[in-house]
């Protein structure tokens, strides 16, 4: 398989990328902990509110949307649902299914830290934009003789 350099350019627009979400990221947990949240159970109500269009809040989907294990995602329903930010409900065609739904309170938190966060960006996103742009339009090093491609060393 070819391998294909990288310029210093590329380098330094993924550092940016990079360096800007670290900073979002840490803005993030430092607004959920203000708001007497772990980053994780910020991540849980963010992810239960916003699940795509026909999908259903299981323990399941809510795992596979934070990258976390089935048990993982038990005990944090299970922490948050004991704060009373979560309700466990049984689905309405199968009682056997166990979803997830927002409890007035973690409707609430989640709205303010949404307006934060949508503050924030608005700040900051140009930036994170700006060097995502960089990585994604930086064009292929031209091809020398003998088909290696340009670029440093």
């Amino acid at each position: 398989m070819a391998t294909r350099d990288v310029t210093l350019a590329e380098y330094r627009a993924l550092a940016e990328f990079r360096h800007a979400l670290r900073r979002f990221l840490a803005f993030s947990a430092a607004v959920a902990r203000a708001g007497g949240l772990e980053p994780q159970q910020h991540q849980l109500l963010l992810a239960l509110r916003g699940l795509p269009g026909g999908a259903e809040a299981t323990i399941g989907a809510l795992a596979a949307r934070l990258g976390i294990r089935h048990h993982s995602a038990v005990e944090l329903v299970d922490r948050m649902e004991a704060h009373g930010l979560v309700r466990r409900a049984r689905g309405a065609s199968d009682r056997r299914r166990v979803l997830v739904r927002l409890a007035p309170r973690g409707h609430g938190l989640l709205l303010r830290l949404t307006l934060a966060h949508r503050a924030e960006l608005r700040s900051t996103g140009p930036a994170l934009v700006r060097a995502l742009g960089q990585l994604v339009r930086a064009p292929a090093p031209a091809r020398r003789a003998g088909g290696r491609h340009a670029g440093p060393r």
